[in-house]
Order: structure tokens, then C-alpha cells, then sequence
């Protein structure tokens, strides 16, 4: 009899953690929810220059770029996240894991590189929505604008308050906000249909200009799609729902992001492309504006006067939850480290208090200068996100055991590839 009730049990067991499998591998709300949150992350101020930066080469370059643009976003965000995952501690973030994997000295190394390529990230974003508020304000509203350092620290602590409440309201305000993103994306996308004409197309370049433009331009692409400063928290949350399944479901989080991004913003791109000449791209790029003001100021069409400055504001604010998770995470891994090189064991909640105080001052101090600079911050950081998200990872597959099993793929060398032409791209440009 015991020996039925034991069987019975043992089956009820199997039964339930079969249960429990198969919901993890199927796709529950919480999964959109999480490609929402990475597409917004991704789709921040740079999606407003890539139809200029991207489409100035002509349209033929740009089709290359649409091919290679979706595998090198998904290859690479998911050899990130294989790696926070091949971690032995259940909670461990990519500082934690770096450490692990690659010894003290190390992690306090890539811990530093990571901050520093996110955090002017953050900057940038606390300048560009203040910068669009204002406008708005001045130029759609015809009001005059509050002093900036009071319309700044009012934005700022807008922002900061979501993302102090936790994970599920920063993801249920991203997922309001990104949902319109998408919406209006695709309705500016086909609205720019009518405009379209032949003068991209015309435009055959050389092969060496062809491969010029091709490799100038991966850096942006890198940089337009990158939502690498939220996989870390992205990853500790799949392991949290789905534990050994975790893997599993990142990537197929992961691919669907990369497919969305892929499919709504090259659109956008091509189409913006295609209803402006090369000249017109290189004029609005010597104006350093966005794409849609040009369009706007081009065809004084209320309809993009409208929609471009709400375009700027949502893309700017969920992208910034994104990078603040990022930037966060690198700057507590650099504190704790140094608290636990001194012996002591660190009080996170006093660090937590720390670090916020840090960014809201920082934050309100530099979008008060505004300063002119950011664009070349930006730039330094464009090596060390693509070493980060590129090469780590792909060094963690031929040297770290818990990763060997990733070994012999091909998505392995077209990552690590694509990660040294964008670095080498990248150093060019700035020193070139």
C-alpha cells in the first residue's frame, strides 16, 4: 500500500513539474510584456537620426544593412543573456557573473567599462526630454516655457518615481507607452508612402563606397537597436519565473524583439529614406536634427508637427528606463566591490539610497547645462557597448566551461565579426 501511495505521489510530482515546463516554454502575457519593455528600450533618440546617418549611402547599402541588422541584434542580445544565465548563483547580475567567470580584477574592469558606456546614455536622455519639452511648449503650444531647472527636475523626478515604484510599473508604463511608439512608427511609415520617389534609388554606389557606407554605418545600427542595458534585469527575471528554463525563454523573448524592432523601425527607416533625395538626408544632418523635423519643416504638414515632438518624448522616456536599469546595476556592482575588497559586507539599502540621489543630481545638473558635448560621450561609449555585447560573451563560450556547450556554432563567429567591424568602425570615425 505504501509503496502505491509512493508511485502516486512520484507521478503527481512528475506530472505537476511537467505542467510547470510546459508553461514556462508556452508565451504567457508577462513575455509580451518583456518585448514591449526591450523594444522600448532599443527604440530611444537614436532611431530618430538612423533614417539620416543610414540612408545617406543611398538604398542599396540600406537593404544590406536591413539583412544584417536583425540577426546581429537578436545573436548578440541573446549571447548576453546566455552569459548573466550561465551564472552558478541563482541571482547574480552580469557584474556578479563577470566576476565569477573572469576573477576579481576583472569584474571590477568590465564593471567600470559597463557603467561608464551606459551612463552617459542616461545624460543624453535626461537632456533630450527636457530639450523636447521645451520645444513643445514654445513652438506647438506657443506658451512660454517654466525656468529649465525647474521643467528639468519636474521631468526628472517624473521618470525617476516610476522606476523607484519597481519592475511591474516600469514595465506596464513602458508597454503604455511603447504601444503608440509602435502605432504611430507604422502610421508615419505609410503616411510617407505618397512621398515616395526614385532618387534613393538612383544612387548606385561603387563597390568601395558601397562597403564604406556598409561598415561606417554598422556602429549606428548597433547603437539604434541596442537594448543591452535591460538584459541583465531581463535575464534575472526569466530565471526567477522559469528556472531551468530560463534560457529557453530568453531567446525566444529575445527573437521576437529582434523581429519587431526589425520589421517597425527599418520600415520607418525606408521609408523616410525613400521620400527624401541624398541631399536632403545630408542637409539634415549638417542641421543635426531629427529626421521628422526635417520632415516637418519640408512639408509643413500638421500631421508630423504633431506627432514628431509625442515620437521624440515616448521614444526618449522608455528608453531611459531601460538604460537607468543598466547604468544602475553597473554602479552598485562598483560599490559593492569596493565595500567588499575592505572586508565589510555592504548595506544595500543605504547604497540603494546612494545611488538614487546620485542620478537625480547628476541628471537634473547636466540637462540644466546643457551641454554640446554629449554626442562625442556617446561615441566614446559605442567601443565598449560593442565589446560588452559582441566580444564578451563570445570569449565567455570559448573560455568559461559553463558556456562550452554554445561552442562550434556559426552565429558565434558572424557575432564576434560584426563586434570588431563595429569597434574598428566606431575608432575610425572618432580618430580617423
Amino acid at each position: 500500500m505504501s509503496n502505491t501511495v509512493s508511485h502516486a505521489q512520484d507521478a503527481a510530482v512528475a506530472k505537476e513539474q511537467g505542467t510547470s515546463s510546459v508553461q514556462s516554454r508556452s508565451w504567457g502575457k508577462q513575455d509580451t510584456t518583456w518585448v514591449i519593455s526591450l523594444f522600448g528600450t532599443a527604440v530611444g533618440a537614436g532611431i530618430l537620426f538612423l533614417p539620416i546617418n543610414a540612408g545617406m549611402g543611398g538604398f542599396w547599402p540600406l537593404v544590406c544593412m536591413a539583412l544584417l541588422v536583425g540577426p546581429m541584434t537578436y545573436l548578440a542580445h541573446r549571447g548576453l543573456a546566455r552569459f548573466v544565465l550561465s551564472s552558478k548563483k541563482p541571482n547574480a547580475d552580469i557584474t556578479e557573473v563577470v566576476e565569477e567567470h573572469f576573477g576579481v580584477g576583472a569584474g571590477k574592469l568590465i564593471t567600470l567599462l559597463y557603467f561608464f558606456a551606459i551612463y552617459p546614455i542616461v545624460l543624453i536622455y535626461g537632456v533630450g526630454i527636457t530639450n523636447t519639452v521645451d520645444s513643445f511648449i514654445v513652438n506647438q503650444l506657443h506658451m512660454t516655457p517654466p525656468p529649465r531647472w525647474i521643467l528639468s527636475i519636474v521631468l526628472i523626478m517624473g521618470m525617476m518615481s516610476v522606476m523607484l515604484a519597481g519592475e511591474k510599473l516600469m514595465l506596464k508604463v513602458t508597454q503604455f507607452l511603447v504601444y503608440p511608439l509602435i502605432a504611430i512608427l507604422a502610421g508615419i511609415s505609410l503616411y510617407l508612402i505618397p512621398e515616395w520617389s526614385g532618387a534613393a534609388l538612383s544612387q548606385v554606389p561603387s563597390g568601395k563606397d558601397f562597403a564604406t557606407t556598409l561598415w561606417l554605418t554598422i556602429p549606428v545600427l548597433v547603437f539604434s537597436f541596442n537594448h543591452s542595458p535591460a538584459i541583465s534585469s531581463f535575464a534575472l527575471a526569466q530565471r526567477r519565473e522559469h528556472g531551468d528554463n530560463a534560457v529557453a525563454k530568453s531567446d525566444a523573448i529575445l527573437k521576437r524583439t529582434a523581429m519587431l524592432l526589425l520589421g517597425f523601425v527599418m520600415f520607418f527607416v525606408f521609408s523616410c529614406v525613400m521620400s527624401l533625395s541624398p541631399a536632403q538626408l545630408a542637409e539634415a544632418k549638417a542641421q543635426n536634427i531629427a529626421v521628422l523635423s526635417y520632415l516637418a519643416n519640408q512639408h509643413e504638414s500638421p500631421i508630423i508637427s504633431y506627432f514628431g515632438p509625442l515620437v521624440a518624448f515616448v521614444a526618449i522616456v522608455s528608453s531611459f528606463f531601460g538604460h537607468y536599469l543598466g547604468a544602475r546595476e553597473g554602479l552598485k556592482g562598483l560599490i559593492v566591490q569596493q565595500i567588499r575588497g575592505t572586508g565589510k559586507e555592504p548595506n544595500h539599502k543605504l547604497i540603494d539610497m546612494i545611488i538614487i540621489g546620485f542620478f537625480v543630481i547628476t541628471l537634473w545638473v547636466v540637462a540644466v547645462v546643457n551641454p554640446s558635448i554629449l554626442g562625442m560621450i556617446e561615441s566614446l561609449g559605442g567601443p565598449i557597448i560593442a565589446t560588452i555585447l559582441f566580444i564578451m560573451p563570445m570569449y565567455a563560450i570559448k573560455r568559461v566551461p559553463a558556456m562550452a556547450k554554445y561552442q562550434g556554432q556559426i552565429s558565434n563567429v558572424f557575432v564576434t565579426a560584426m563586434g570588431l567591424i563595429a569597434i574598428s568602425a566606431i575608432l575610425y570615425q572618432l580618430f580617423g
